[in-house]
């Protein structure tokens, strides 16, 4: 098995320089393409400098569905990986992979983070929506067999976030099984408070809205399901209206960020549906644009 590792990064270049430390050490003979865009903090001379990159990718486009799919266009092997830029591949890794892709078309592992309080480790995730099951993997940590990426034309750059979960939802309504082999580890070296950014609520319900509907139809389960998430959070933040953390008119305003943000979704993901009919449901793939590349340096 030819293993290509493709590895997006953002600004992160001494996150990115112990991922590839550890990729050298555990995977030495896997072809390393990282895709770089647009960072402003030296990573791309940081990168020419490396004799352990095979492909540096400079990209415009800030989305990492774009960046993953700009990898996608310049692997060779026939198995293919995504790490992201602040994991750290361990001993048993490679061979995670190798048994995984070997039993299933996509195999993937937990993260290990270290935090203030402690360590922490995600695990396993199914759903089963609409009769199908679904099988979530990390998207951080995770190996394909190369010829599935191709049927499923890679990533769908209309999502900003929720990507991976969107190929999830695809993998299971084509049959192909996601493989979950806790020996896979990634881990996150560096130290974190575990804070959290701020969520964009919009984007988070239009792309949770658009995935759904595209996948599956406005059916009566899908609607519960939008329905269920935005119940919850919106309880969640009523709860911090109550305890004086938020204001009233701060949870107002998410509550019409989430129903823009699904109105748009059922648009988009009815006429994403249209658009491509096929078992793949990716209208916005790796096949519909060949400029993501603004510059490549290839060693290989």
């Amino acid at each position: 098995m030819e293993l290509s590792v493709v590895v997006p990064t953002l600004n992160g270049r001494e996150e990115l320089a112990g991922c590839l430390d550890a990729l050298a050490e555990h995977v030495p003979d896997a072809e390393v393409i990282v895709v770089n865009g647009p960072s402003a903090d030296g990573t791309t001379g940081m990168v020419r400098d490396r004799d352990d990159v095979s492909v540096l990718v400079e990209i415009a486009d800030r989305s990492v569905n774009t960046a993953r799919n700009a990898g996608l266009d310049r692997v060779t092997g026939d198995a293919v990986a995504l790490v992201d830029q602040t994991l750290s591949v361990g001993d048993g890794w490679a061979e995670a992979v190798r048994s995984g892709l070997a039993a299933g078309a996509v195999v993937t592992g937990p993260t290990h983070e270290r935090l203030t309080a402690g360590l922490t480790t995600d695990s396993k995730e199914m759903r089963t929506i609409a009769g199908r099951q679904v099988t979530y993997f990390n998207p951080g940590n995770v190996a394909f067999r190369r010829e599935v990426l191709n049927a499923l034309d890679g990533f769908d750059e209309y999502l900003t976030v929720g990507g991976a979960r969107d190929l999830a939802h695809r993998l299971s309504g084509t049959g192909r099984e996601v493989i979950w082999d806790a020996s896979m580890t990634a881990s996150r070296e560096f130290e974190s408070d575990g804070g959290m950014l701020a969520t964009d609520w919009g984007s988070k319900y239009r792309s949770l809205t658009y995935r759904l509907v595209k996948n599956y139809g406005l059916r009566p389960t899908v609607v519960r399901r939008i329905a269920s998430h935005a119940g919850r959070d919106g309880a969640d933040a009523l709860t911090g209206v109550l305890r004086n953390e938020t204001t009233l008119s701060e949870w107002l305003g998410t509550g019409r960020s989430v129903l823009g943000g699904v109105g748009v979704g059922i648009k988009d993901g009815l006429l994403a549906s249209v658009r491509d009919r096929t078992s793949r449901r990716n209208p916005n793939g790796r096949s519909e644009r060949a400029d993501r590349a603004v510059t490549v340096y290839d060693w290989r």
